[in-house]
């Protein structure tokens, strides 16, 4: 019996070394199993941030890539809806602010065959809370009298404080109370492309028209007896739209619209959308002169000429595809003074270089009668400078 109770004892013993033999494994083979899987981690995070550094991966959006935050939108009380709100340039908007400031104007010239009078029309713009009222030369020319249509329908006479054929332009002046006025906007600030919005009275009949369109161009110079320095548009223009502004999208007035290209008799050409007005810093420069005189003073040469084109290059053989070309020069005027002589190429006044951005016209504007100016002519291959005092330039 004892024996056997030394056997049980011994047994016992045994296992428990082999069952803590077992145990000890399994502990020993999961720290193990730990020790490496941490290990590995740490490997692969020093890895990824070698390959992407933290100031690539925790960089956050700039500025200028993000999202603008939602505009606020009020609530219309009585639905409690959203209410709709145009956007502050959009072309209604500008129309409807602009509108109470264009005008009808209306010629009445006397006939001398029945002694009644012929009325014609174009429009106008109000440009001062004073009553002042901008348009184009040719819609008040022979007028006997001159009335203004308001948008409303309404009428009332007008007088001409002065005029200007040369760049097409007039000034009128109402009394009393306007509806509204312009202002005369930057036109050296318009750009090609950039929409602008005609507003006349086509056919005089349809009173405040609106077209809109672009700026096809600028600086353009059209014939000798055109204004120069143009702007061109595609906006539709018509019989009765003259001296209505051009606007940009901010309601000034960039132009005074003045002439479009028609189709001409049997030809086939199908012209469309050629339109052009006087921009508005020439049409400011002429108020303010008519406002304070009465009458526009603008210096001159004494000259005829044409800005060069491919056509006037070629039919005169001139190796120069920028300047005036000099066709004929007055007897006793600056330039024949000073020795310019027909054939001449001017290409550039007080160094300011003549060309598409500026015409011989435009610059000059920038100077008065009895300034002296700096004039440089190609005569040949042969570039002179002459100095020439410049004359008031007479009236047409």
């Amino acid at each position: 019996m004892g024996r056997f109770n030394n056997f049980v004892v011994i047994s016992i013993l045994l296992i428990t070394l082999v069952g803590g033999a077992v145990l000890g494994a399994i502990a020993g083979a999961g720290a193990a199993v730990y020790i490496t899987q941490r290990q590995l981690r740490q490997a692969v995070d020093t890895a990824v941030s070698q390959a992407l550094p933290v100031s690539t991966v925790a960089q956050p959006i700039p500025p200028a890539t993000q999202l603008p935050l939602p505009t606020s939108v009020p609530v219309d009380p009585a639905n409690n809806t959203m209410a709709a709100v145009p956007p502050a340039n959009d072309v209604p908007t500008v129309v409807a602010r602009v509108s109470p400031a264009v005008v009808t104007v209306i010629n009445r010239m006397a006939s001398n065959v029945r002694g009644s009078n012929v009325a014609g029309s174009g429009s106008g713009a109000i440009i001062s809370p004073d009553g002042y009222v901008i348009t184009n030369h040719h819609v008040i020319d022979g007028a006997s009298t001159l009335e203004v249509v308001f948008y409303d329908g309404s009428t009332r006479s007008a007088s001409l404080v002065g005029d200007d054929p040369l760049m097409d332009l007039a000034l009128l002046k109402i009394e009393g109370s306007v509806p509204g006025y312009l202002a005369l906007g930057n036109s050296d600030a318009l750009r090609q492309g950039e929409t602008v919005i005609a507003i006349g009275s086509p056919l005089g009949e349809f009173k405040n028209s609106v077209t809109v369109g672009v700026v096809s161009a600028l600086h353009r110079t059209l014939s000798a007896d055109a204004p120069e320095d143009l702007i061109q548009t595609d906006a539709a223009i018509n019989s009765g739209n003259s001296g209505g502004p051009l606007l940009n999208m901010q309601g000034e007035i960039v132009g005074i619209n003045t002439l479009v290209y028609r189709d001409q008799g049997m030809s086939s050409v199908r012209i469309e959308g050629l339109g052009f007005a006087v921009p508005s810093n020439i049409a400011r420069r002429v108020s303010e002169q008519i406002i304070a005189t009465g009458t526009v003073q603008y210096p001159f040469l004494g000259i005829t000429y044409g800005m060069i084109n491919a056509d006037i290059a070629m039919q005169n053989d001139l190796q120069v595809q920028q300047g005036a070309y000099v066709s004929s020069v007055s007897d006793g005027y600056p330039a024949a003074k000073a020795g310019i002589k027909a054939g001449d190429v001017i290409v550039a006044i007080d160094g300011i270089k003549l060309g598409q951005q500026a015409s011989l016209r435009g610059v000059l504007l920038q100077y008065k009668p009895n300034d002296l100016v700096k004039v440089t002519v190609l005569r040949g291959s042969e570039e002179l400078e002459f100095g020439v005092t410049l004359a008031l330039r007479p009236r047409e």
